[in-house]
Formats: C-alpha cells, structure tokens, sequence
C-alpha cells in the first residue's frame, strides 16, 4: 500500500509539473519515457533534501523546469565554449577589499534573465557587466577603482538592458558559436571593435540567426578587458568588490536541481576545461560561517533563488569560480 500511495504522489507531483512549466509531449511514449526520468530525479532530491534537514549539506534541491531532463540532456544545456586564454592577465591588488558587497541590493544589476533552449549562457554573462544604475552618492562612496557599470551610468545617466541577440548572432568571427556555445572573453573582443545594441533595439529569440547590428544604434563600445589571475578567489574577490560584477565560468553539471542555499559540491570540477556555464558574479558574503559567492544565472528567475545561486567561496575555487573570469572596461 506504501509502495502505491508513493506511486500515486509522484503522478500527482508529475502532472503539477506539467502545468507548471507548460510540458506537451509529442507521444504517450515520450511522456512515459519522460516519466521515468522524472521520477529518477524526484528520488534524487528526496535523497540529497534528507540530507540537508540533517544538517549534512548546505543547499536544498527541488523540482524546476530541468526536473524531467536526465543528467547527460542537461549537460547539452549548458553552452560555454572555453578557448586558450588568450588575453594579458592582470594582478588586482586593491586596498580595502570589502568583506562582504552585494551590488544587487546597490542597484546595480539588470532583471535576471531566461536563456531558453539556447546555449547562449555566455551572452548574457558579458552583457550583464554592461548595465547598471547607482546614484553618483554610491558611485563616489563604494567604488575605489570604477565598476564598469558606474561608469556606464555616469555617461547616460540611464539603465539599458543590452542584446544577448546581437553577440549570439554576430560573434562567431570572433570564436563564438552561438546558440552551441560560446566564450565571454571573445563577446568582449566583439563589443571592442564594434559596440553592442540595446535589448530593445535588437531583441532576444533564443535561436541562431543573421547579424542584424546597425552600429548606429549601438548603445556601448569597451575600451577593453581584463582576465583575473586564473584560480585566484582573492583578486577575484577584490575585483567583484572594487570593481563591480564580474564575469565567471563554472562547472554547473551539479545546478540541475538546486533550489536554495550555498551550493557547495567537492565532485565540482575547476580545470579550464572541465568549465561549460558562463555567468555573473554579483557579490559575495557569508552566511552562518559559511562563505559564499553570489551569482546570477541566465535560467529565469523560477530557478534556484529568484534566479541567483549562492556558490561556496574559498574552497580551492570549487567549480572553477575564479578559473576564467573577466570584466569589461569601457
């Protein structure tokens, strides 16, 4: 009787799903198939959500839009293609590294955003270093070395969410590949030599098209870029404090499920080559003792924690945080 009530929650808990996230298979067959999968994540979680209410790890799981994709499909999600560093590295060795910063609650990061089917998880990575709004009071008060940001919102006085569309379709002369994967780095080369359209002007469809940039309408032009010390979660620390939010690059086989919390996970890999998820350090901090990155994702604000995973920080650059990050200068 157990064993059926069991079965019984879990097509309960299966069709809350479907209408959730809007699920229609194309065939009985699929949606069976589609099924077991879910079932096999459910037990997954259950067993990880033990766990963490006894207190033997830190992050909670919980069944979202990845909940019906077995591991091997979610890794196909992921779109971050890692070339040779090929970029001058520079040592950030900054005075008064806050110990803690969160530039979300400063105001100073855009929407979070839903990359869709797309892998196109670079994009939003590189863009969102762009947009900012900080009153000119902050501005002179918490920046010691200018965030790029700051810098933008000096200028225009103005937030403008900019084109993930625009280095999606445009970029691939520089190493990107669009919707199968790309690189920060090559997207900031890019906006170097030609600058970048505004969201409005050149708008988001998650799907590989033709260059459509009008440079006459491009809205942002960097001067450059700069790669953080490879492995360094200090210099990367002192550039999301006194810089702003930086671009990073992680091993996220293990976000599939993650609900809340500080995802911490020692089987999370750090090599250059092992990184396939491009996004957004936005702050950092501690909680309970535990010491955490801030980070905001590009799978819509449904996941994780309104869009935003909390990452452990200073455990030997778990998921290789700080193995490829950069940040733009304009």
């Amino acid at each position: 009787m157990a064993l059926a009530v069991s079965a019984l929650g879990e097509e309960e808990k299966w069709n809350s799903f479907k209408t959730k996230f809007g699920r229609s298979y194309s065939s009985l067959l699929e949606d069976q198939a589609r099924y077991a999968t879910f079932r096999v994540n459910l037990e997954k979680i259950a067993s990880h959500n033990a766990k963490y209410e006894n207190g033997l790890v830190s992050y909670k799981m919980g069944v979202n839009k990845f909940a019906d994709l077995t591991v091997e499909e979610f890794a196909q999600r992921l779109g971050l293609k890692v070339g040779p560093q090929t970029n001058k590295t520079f040592s950030l060795q900054a005075d008064d590294v806050p110990e803690e910063i969160n530039w979300v609650d400063l105001g100073a990061v855009t929407p979070v955003k839903d990359q869709g089917q797309c892998g196109s998880c670079w994009s939003f990575s590189a863009v969102s270093t762009h947009s900012a709004t900080v009153s000119n009071a902050l501005i002179r008060n918490t920046f010691q070395t200018g965030a790029i940001e700051a810098q933008y919102f000096i200028a225009h006085n103005q937030l403008v969410s900019l084109s993930e569309q625009n280095l999606v379709d445009c970029t691939s002369s520089y190493g990107d590949y669009g919707c199968n994967g790309g690189l920060m780095d090559y997207a900031f080369k890019y906006v170097c030599d030609n600058g970048i359209m505004s969201e409005s002007d050149y708008p988001y469809l998650g799907i590989d098209s033709t260059c459509n940039f009008d440079s006459s309408k491009a809205v942002v032009k960097v001067k450059s870029f700069v790669d953080v010390t490879s492995g360094s979660e200090p210099e990367l620390q002192a550039a999301v404090g006194t810089v702003g939010p930086v671009s990073i690059a992680v091993d996220a086989l293990g976000f599939q499920h993650y609900e809340e919390g500080v995802f911490d996970n020692d089987a999370c890999l750090n090599s250059r080559l092992s990184l396939n998820h491009g996004i957004l350090a936005v702050g950092y901090g501690t909680d309970n003792g535990q010491e955490y990155w801030l980070v905001k994702n590009s799978w819509g604000a449904d996941w994780g924690e309104k869009g935003f995973i909390r990452m452990s920080r200073n455990k030997e650059n778990q998921c290789g945080v700080a193995t490829a990050a950069s940040y733009p200068v304009l």
